[in-house]
């Protein structure tokens, strides 16, 4: 309880000192979301998608504040906008989960640009079937680090998707000023980098 809170805080002072930071509003959102204070996490969701409405996960998260508020009417207005957000930049998979909690919650899905493909596409050689994405692309040379977790990005995500992380990693370094020596910091960075890529461990 008391690293909820330290970490709460750290991400408040974040957001507070540079109001224009997507990554420290999104982070606190997370973190409040996580302990149950879904107001608090509802503003800041709010303000990840009005600095960077392109931010597909945010609505998702959004939504799922909404729904533990009550307050479904508002949740089916942010999936609607997330189904079509993620869908025009081609993030198949968080515009397939948020389409099902679209349906949960009886709300219409809207038109999609790609309809889902009634079967598994087939992964020829060097290709991956990416977890970000949700679609076929070519494979990482080899597995980025040699834990668990590597083995889990190389057999799950594509190299384009990697590289897209390796650019947000960066921010999400500087702009949270993580220090990777200290292990909660790293913690904090792998929680960043598993949602991005779409990976549950």
């Amino acid at each position: 309880m008391a690293e909820n809170a330290a970490r709460i805080e750290q991400f408040r002072k974040m957001a507070d000192a540079d109001p224009t930071n997507e990554v420290g509003h999104f982070s606190l959102g997370k973190a409040l979301l996580d302990t149950g204070r879904n107001d608090e996490a509802v503003a800041s969701f709010r303000r990840v998608v009005e600095l960077n409405p392109n931010l597909s996960k945010a609505y998702q998260l959004l939504a799922m504040a909404l729904i533990k508020l009550n307050q479904p009417k508002e949740a089916i207005q942010e999936l609607t906008r997330g189904v079509k957000i993620a869908d025009e930049r081609g993030e198949f998979m968080p515009r397939n989960e948020m389409a099902a909690m679209l349906k949960e919650l009886g709300g219409p899905v809207p038109e999609l640009k790609t309809q889902p493909a009634g079967a598994a596409p087939a992964v020829g050689e060097g290709q991956v079937l990416c977890s970000r994405c949700g679609r076929i692309g070519r494979k990482l040379p080899s597995q980025p680090f040699s834990s668990a977790q590597g083995k889990l990005i190389f057999e799950r995500v594509c190299a384009d998707c990697w590289r897209e992380w390796i650019g947000m990693g960066t921010k999400v370094i500087n702009e949270l000023r993580l220090p990777l020596h200290d292990p909660q910091a790293q913690k904090i960075f792998d929680q960043h980098m598993m949602e991005f890529l779409n990976l549950k461990v």
